[in-house]
């Protein structure tokens, strides 16, 4: 699984999404530009010590990202990875979308979202979170852990912990 930042414009955001990433075996890609530094205090403070076990890409645009990871045909036989763009614009509800184990998940930055020059050819791909009426849009970082454990839930959570077990006591 892949989730995607366009434009990331807070780093304690950013820094949550990256630790919700390792934890859960997913890549990250950030597309520039970023809105801060990516060695800054509040990124490291948010991914904790999990930032050295992220597999984190950087994209100069949209453009670039897009032929990094979507340039060549799929292999034969294979299902093609989506892309997904979550966006309060879309109409499509995200459990209703059909996630596979190479999906990429795209967010906007904070303050405007995916821009809609890109939304407006990709319809059928775009996908949101059910929110009260007036309400602008959820953080960053709660969408994407939202969409995330979505995606994983219907593809099996593959490679993840499934059970846990008391530190202290045992279950009866």
């Amino acid at each position: 699984m892949h989730i995607v930042l366009h434009e990331p414009e807070i780093p304690g955001n950013t820094g949550n999404i990256g630790r919700s990433c390792a934890a859960t075996n997913t890549s990250l890609h950030l597309i520039e530009p970023l809105g801060f530094d990516i060695t800054e205090k509040e990124l490291r403070r948010a991914g904790l010590d999990y930032w050295a076990q992220l597999d984190v890409h950087r994209y100069r645009d949209y453009e670039d990202f897009m032929l990094e990871n979507f340039g060549s045909p799929a292999a034969e036989g294979s299902r093609p990875p989506r892309l997904w763009y979550a966006t309060t614009k879309a109409k499509r509800l995200y459990c209703e979308a059909d996630f596979g184990p190479d999906d990429y998940i795209m967010f906007g930055k904070e303050s405007a979202g995916i821009p809609e020059e890109i939304l407006v050819d990709h319809e059928d791909s775009c996908i949101r979170i059910p929110m009260g009426y007036g309400i602008r849009s959820l953080n960053l970082s709660n969408a994407a852990a939202i969409v995330l454990y979505e995606a994983l839930r219907q593809t099996g959570f593959p490679g993840l912990e499934r059970e846990g077990e008391l530190h202290r006591l045992h279950w009866k």
